[in-house]
């Protein structure tokens, strides 16, 4: 696939813009009274995903690195095997939202067809839309890549993660996902945390950055596992709890699972082909 797609826009509010976030009137309340001021607010609008013409996922986004975000969304999802599997992308500005249309090889087209899935994903719920209960939860992949880190590489991978995320800054709303390899912070944010991995995963392929660890803003849910396990991660760091789900799927994917991931410490859950140097 081409890292440059076609941009056909429509009547999309004329507050959408590549930043993220709007500006909009609010009132604020404190010890010193009410007073107007203008608040940086996130975007979150429907993004659709498409695939030969046929609908397949609607999920609430921010409207920035969508490009990513279908390539990630395609390749966590199991749709398409690698980024040369979708031949074409389209992005489409529409009155109520955006899509991203894109044309995929005829042999992962006829498998999504028979998967028959129609996801309406939401902010914070990864299985939306899942078809039966044996549908849900998917097999795993199993982890083949390998490192060695310090709880400080942790610690500051959590750091970088931090100093880059310019949309949270702005408006204290959206998750972060960052790909931490030495001084390296690849990263990307969202208002969802599985969009942000998702983002993320699909920025990998397109820079072909694929060595490091993932560090994440949000709790290690089932859902945040099976992506980075499809992505070949071998460690994921997240600043809040995992699942019960989530720390059995990880061990079963052969991948290190760190929770409450802090300046002061960290919890370790499971330890696979992530190294853990603690001493």
């Amino acid at each position: 696939m081409s890292s440059s797609y076609r941009k056909r826009s429509h009547a999309v509010s004329s507050r959408l813009n590549d930043k993220g976030f709007a500006m909009l009137d609010a009132s604020r309340v404190d010890a010193n009274g009410a007073r107007n001021v203008k608040e940086q607010v996130a975007e979150e609008v429907p993004v659709a995903l498409t695939y030969n013409g046929i609908s397949h996922a609607v999920m609430m986004a921010s409207p920035r690195d969508l490009e990513d975000f279908a390539l990630g969304f395609s390749l966590s999802e199991g749709i398409v095997t690698n980024a040369n599997d979708i031949i074409d992308m389209e992005l489409r500005e529409e009155t109520d939202g955006i899509s991203l249309d894109m044309q995929i090889i005829e042999r992962h087209m006829r498998a999504l067809k028979d998967r028959r899935r129609n996801l309406v994903g939401r902010t914070g719920c990864g299985l939306c839309g899942a078809d039966s209960l044996a549908g849900a939860i998917r097999p795993i992949a199993r982890v083949d890549a390998a490192l060695q880190v310090t709880v400080r590489d942790i610690q500051g991978g959590f750091a970088r993660l931090a100093a880059q995320q310019t949309l949270n800054h702005a408006t204290g709303a959206v998750h972060a996902a960052g790909l931490i390899d030495g001084e390296h912070c690849l990263m990307r944010e969202d208002i969802g945390r599985h969009n942000a991995l998702d983002k993320l995963i699909g920025a990998m392929h397109r820079e072909n950055r694929r060595r490091g660890f993932l560090v994440v803003t949000s709790r290690a849910s089932y859902e945040m596992v099976h992506k980075a396990a499809s992505a070949n991660i071998a460690l994921i760091a997240a600043i809040s709890a995992p699942s019960a789900l989530a720390i059995d799927l990880a061990r079963a994917a052969g991948m290190t699972l760190i929770g409450f991931a802090r300046p002061e410490g960290m919890t370790i859950y499971t330890t696979g082909r992530g190294v853990v140097e603690v001493s």
